[in-house]
C-alpha cells in the first residue's frame, strides 16, 4: 500500500498534521517523513538547520519547550512507539494564542506535526519511545526555555490515566523547575 504526503491544517496558524509518503511491502515499509519540493509544492517552507531524536520511557512528559530566540519550527515524528504530543501557541498577535492543541503521533502511523516557531512543545510517551525533531533552527542553550507542563492557566489535559496516573510521571529536574505561564508573560510578554 502507497500513501502520499497530505497535510492538514490546524486551528493553530501554521501548526500541520502532516502524513508522510509511506510504502508498506512484504518487506515492511519505506517512509520519506520530509522532502523540501513537496512540502514547498504545498506553500510550506521548512529548511533544515538539523535533526536530532529522544528516546523515552512511558510516563515521561517532556515539558512545554521553546527557543526565547532563534525560535526552532520543527517537524516532530513519533518513529517507534506512542506519545500524546502538545502543542500550546505562545505568539500574542496569533487568534490562538494560549490555545494548546494535542496528536497522537504513533510510531506505526507514521505521522507528525509542523510546529511553528512562537510555539511550544511537549509530550506525556504513552510507551516507550524514540521521537524525531527536523529542526529548522539549530539548538542554542542560551535560549532554552518552557513553561511547567502543568500550569493552571494553560491547563493541558495530559491524560495522565493512560500512564497509571500522576504518580507514574517522569519528569527531569529541568523540566520540574520551568516557569509558569503567568511568569513567562510577565519576562517576555508572549513572542
Amino acid at each position: 500500500m502507497i500513501q502520499k504526503f497530505e497535510f492538514k491544517e490546524t486551528e493553530i496558524k501554521g501548526l500541520i498534521e502532516v502524513t508522510p509518503f509511506n510504502a508498506d511491502d512484504i518487506r515492511g515499509c519505506f517512509t520519506k517523513d520530509y522532502s523540501k519540493e513537496v512540502f514547498e509544492a504545498n506553500g510550506i517552507k521548512h529548511d533544515l538547520a538539523e535533526v536530532f531524536y529522544t528516546t523515552s520511557y512511558k510516563g515521561v512528559i517532556r515539558a512545554l519547550h521553546f527557543q526565547r530566540e532563534k525560535q526552532q519550527p520543527k517537524l516532530v515524528r513519533c518513529i517507534h512507539g506512542h506519545v500524546y504530543d502538545v502543542v500550546v501557541d505562545l505568539r500574542k498577535d496569533s487568534l490562538t494564542f494560549k490555545k494548546w492543541l494535542a496528536f497522537e503521533l504513533i510510531g506505526e502511523k507514521h505521522n507528525e506535526i509542523l510546529v511553528p516557531a512562537g510555539c511550544a512543545h511537549g509530550y506525556l510517551v504513552l510507551e516507550d519511545s524514540i521521537v524525531s525533531y527536523k529542526c529548522g533552527e539549530k539548538f542554542y542553550g542560551e535560549y532554552d526555555d518552557g513553561i511547567m507542563w502543568n500550569d493552571p492557566d494553560i491547563a493541558v489535559d495530559w491524560k495522565l490515566d493512560r500512564v497509571g496516573g500522576i504518580d507514574k510521571v517522569i519528569l527531569a529536574d529541568k523540566d520540574k523547575n520551568l516557569q509558569t505561564f503567568k511568569e513567562f508573560m510577565s519576562k517576555y510578554g508572549g513572542f
